[in-house]
């Protein structure tokens, strides 16, 4: 095979996996740290450990590979920070189970071993996501790869703990959280999600104590089970229903015992019967209220989410078989009045999706506030930018709504927290280093906390600590703050602000100048993937049935700063169709080749209209794709990519140069190898951050390629080659070729099958420049004779195209049988036409309209919008052959 030669078939597999090691071998990845060159850095969204490559993975990291090879491309020092987060809980869970398939727990084998097979867990397994973003083609810095669990990052978490601890910003305190019964530990708020459920509302007296059953309050409750931990019933003091109430006392069904009728400004009049029963221990609001009320506050839900503190009958019962048996006892001592279906939402963890049980106990918390005030003010005065901007207007509702962050997990796996109890003094002593005597009194007797710090403390320091803080290395000179954040809107809360914050308050800097909030993955009808939809699609098998390079040009094109990015495989099969284009399309120049060296300089040069239009479309795309970028405007990127390779380069210029690149004339010949190719080498390496692999494999045929793709310069627009004239004029020559494509499908003419054509212009220089291009035209239409002029009369039974420059005419008398033809095109017109009524019906009605799916609807207007540009065509074609 020639060295510029491709060969017939493009194999995705094969190639992928020679370049990205040649890649990694030459070190093309690596930034440098102090390096003179503009830095463009970005941190990765560490992936779970215990993760594996999926749709939102797929996203993700494709959009961030964009950006960091257009920028290492376009002269940046660029750096992407690669790495895995220990996912504490997750984690934990994943070593559980391998020990149950042994008969163990972790209590068998206690704390220390526990955490050994973790570390040999994640040895084994843990870098399983990180060779498949590889095959992703992701261009991170292996070289500076971490995990939140490293020694550097470690000694990161520990100096920030502390220090937030001496500020007293960081305390510990006897606190409602909520808690996880399976993973038995405490969640933060936005680990728990909420979905909405099918219940009932409870309808329960509460008898005055001092008058029997005979008078009292009712409360309505959809946890009855709950009650046996009341210390309060409450009322709003405004409700006037109620202001005699106020004092006095009930007795507790089923308890037997007597607890007092409180007023407060939280209760909600309207809610139920406007009488709130209230357990301090097991419901965050109640917490609240007995605080300020001075109430006893009674577990009566363990940890385990079974009874306990509760009367001989209910010990030890799970909570959901405790309602039943309560609700049943209400009811035999008539207590309650009555029950009614109601929907709520219920917290589940957003790990092992187990209901959430609010849980008493001592946690500890960071102070939010005092860091959130700083962390909004950058948003606000533009040292941090949302793309789009409208997700700063949720960052900041719920940055001023912000509450203190319980960052105490009762599991093993995790950074400990650096803090020593004393068993002689009680004191507290919390230390960057591990200490052996109480700091206050000198004892021994001391012990560390059990507890671990929340997943989400390490990774909201990794923009810095990645870096090599708390010192001040030349990699945090160099890289710090960085440049873009890309990542999706379901962890803004979890991640992004709590960088942010952390960013601010140990760096003096913002973490990051722009957020980039990508899209979720949806399926082709804009539905949530789930498995028991069915619609999952697992992106290792897309990359292994399309390629690589298909599945990110796809995920570009979908991507298009909104909330929803649709994928199909449909979608990714019509982009691998697109590299296969690109692949032909180059194939042909490269056979064409002969001896030309790439050296040409176009500007010293003769060039054709047909050059001057494609090298002028060629700077306009140039121009677009680096706007798109700079507004991280994917979709359009793609856009703009696949428009001019697709149409302007492979449908139109390689059609029109294909006589003249193996002309008789020299001169000729090699104008139009120095354009292709030129076109060629400006394709590839515009495309290249989208789609690596095809595109460095054909640049490496290229006379006069560099070493690779992946360090050329991208291509910059030359004001001097825009040529409007020329676009204009090959654009009315473009319309003219059209226009006899368009009748010769919608008359059904065989491709086989040539025809003469007229196209009359408007005036004379129309037809000059016109006849400049008779016989592209003529080949492009696949035309037998062409007449130009500008008085030209319409022939008989022909059809007619309409341009504003032009007319059009394909005389039909012996091409087709125009009376058969009339009868087909009648009986199609009719089936549209009752196709047209259907959809027209439908419209009509407003229930339709208004309760459809909004994906139905838009279906079904789609359709109908096909259906009329139809039903104008046949009528259209009906009047040409009468």
């Amino acid at each position: 095979m020639d060295i510029h030669e491709l060969s017939k078939r493009y194999d995705p597999k094969e190639v992928s996996r020679r370049w990205y090691s040649m890649w990694m071998e030459k070190g093309y990845f690596r930034a440098k740290d102090g390096d003179k060159r503009p830095s463009f850095s970005i941190v990765i969204p560490p992936p779970n450990v215990t993760g594996s490559l999926h749709l939102g993975h797929a996203l993700d990291n494709t959009l961030q590979d964009i950006l960091i090879r257009h920028k290492r491309m376009s002269g940046f020092n660029a750096m992407w920070m690669p790495g895995t987060d220990h996912a504490g809980i997750a984690t934990q869970n994943v070593v559980e189970r391998e020990l149950k398939k042994e008969g163990l727990s972790r209590h068998d084998i206690g704390r220390e071993k526990f955490i050994e097979k973790v570390w040999e867990w994640k040895e084994k397994y843990g870098g399983k996501i990180v060779e498949q973003l590889k095959e992703l083609g992701a261009s991170c810095d292996w070289d500076r790869q971490r995990f939140t669990m490293d020694e550097g990052l470690s000694r990161a978490v520990r100096e920030v703990f502390v220090r937030l601890y001496e500020e007293g910003l960081i305390y510990r305190a006897n606190y409602i959280t909520n808690w996880c019964p399976r993973c038995q530990t405490a969640l933060s708020d936005l680990e728990v999600e909420y979905h909405e459920r099918k219940s009932h509302l409870y309808y329960i007296d509460y008898p005055l104590a001092e008058a029997g059953k005979d008078a009292g309050l009712t409360i309505a409750t959809t946890r009855p089970e709950t009650m046996l931990g009341d210390t309060a019933v409450a009322v709003n003091p405004e409700d006037e229903r109620y202001k005699n109430f106020i004092g006095k006392k009930v007795l507790l069904p089923l308890a037997e015992r007597e607890i007092p009728i409180i007023a407060d400004e939280y209760v909600d009049k309207d809610f139920g019967t406007g009488v709130l029963k209230i357990t301090p221990a097991h419901d965050p609001n109640d917490f609240e209220i007995g605080k300020r009320h001075g109430l006893p506050e009674i577990t009566v839900i363990g940890k385990d989410a079974r009874m306990i503190n509760v009367p001989e009958k209910y010990m030890g019962h799970s909570r959901e078989d405790c309602r039943k048996m309560v609700v049943e006892d209400l009811e035999k001592a008539g207590f309650l009045t009555k029950t009614e279906k109601y929907t709520h939402a219920v917290g589940e963890c957003y790990r092992c999706k187990t209901t959430v049980e609010p849980n008493l106990g001592m946690q500890w918390f960071v102070k939010t506030k005092p860091l959130a005030e700083k962390a909004i003010e950058a948003v606000k005065n533009g040292d941090i930018e949302f793309v789009p901007k409208s997700w700063e207007n949720t960052y900041f509702e719920w940055m001023n709504n912000i509450r203190d962050w319980c960052i105490s997990r009762q599991i093993w796996w995790g950074h400990r927290i650096p803090a020593w109890f004393c068993g002689e003094c009680g004191g507290v002593t919390v230390s960057r280093d591990d200490v052996t005597v109480c700091g206050k009194c000198k004892s021994k007797k001391i012990k560390q906390e059990t507890d671990v710090l929340d997943t989400w403390f390490s990774s909201g320091l990794w923009p810095f600590s990645t870096l090599g803080w708390p010192d001040d290395t030349e990699a945090l000179k160099t890289f710090y703050p960085t440049s873009v954040l890309v990542t999706g809107l379901d962890i803004i809360f979890f991640w992004v602000a709590r960088m942010i914050m952390m960013g601010l308050k140990f760096t003096g800097r913002p973490p990051f100048a722009k957020v980039y909030v990508h899209a979720l993955v949806r399926d082709a009808e804009g539905k949530k993937m789930s498995k028991s939809k069915g619609n999952v699609i697992d992106p290792l098998e897309l990359m292994m049935e399309y390629g690589v390079d298909a599945l990110r040009f796809t995920v570009c094109s979908i991507e298009s700063q909104g909330r929803d990015a649709r994928m199909s495989e449909k979608r990714i099969e019509g982009y691998r169709n697109f590299v296969n284009k690109l692949w032909n399309a180059s194939r042909f120049a490269l056979m064409n080749l002969g001896d030309y060296d790439g050296k040409t300089d176009l500007k010293k040069i003769k060039l054709g209209v047909q050059d001057r239009w494609i090298l002028s479309r060629l700077q306009k795309t140039i121009s677009a794709v680096d706007k798109a970028f700079g507004q991280f405007r994917f979709n359009e990127i793609a856009n703009r990519l696949y428009a001019f390779t697709w149409r302007e380069l492979c449908d139109w210029y390689i059609e029109l140069v294909k006589p003249r690149v193996t002309s008789e004339n020299p001169d000729e010949k090699d104008a139009a190898r120095a354009v292709l190719i030129h076109l060629l080498d400006n394709v590839l390496r515009l495309m290249h951050p989208v789609m690596p692999f095809v595109t460095e494999e054909i640049y490496q045929k290229l006379p006069g390629s560099g070493e690779s793709i992946m360090i050329a310069e991208y291509p910059r627009p030359d004001e001097s080659l825009i040529d409007d004239d020329a676009e204009a004029e090959m654009e009315a020559v473009m319309e003219i070729v059209a226009s006899i494509r368009s009748i010769r499908a919608q008359l059904g003419i065989p491709y086989s099958v040539k025809f003469n054509a007229i196209v009359k212009c408007a005036d004379d220089g129309g037809a000059k420049k016109t006849a400049a291009h008779a016989e592209s035209i003529q080949t492009l239409g696949r035309l037998n004779g062409l007449e130009i002029s500008t008085d030209a009369a319409r022939p008989p039974q022909s059809a007619t195209g309409v341009m504003h420059h032009a007319e059009v005419y394909v005389p039909l008398e012996g091409i087709i049988d125009i009376e058969k033809e009339k009868a087909r095109l009648a009986k199609e017109l009719k089936k549209v036409e009752k196709d047209i009524a259907f959809f027209e019906k439908k419209f009509a009605n407003g229930n339709f309209v208004k309760n459809a799916p909004k994906e139905v609807l838009e279906k079904d207007r789609k359709k109908y919008g096909e259906l009329s540009r139809l039903h104008t065509g046949i009528k259209e074609s009906i009047s040409w052959l009468e």
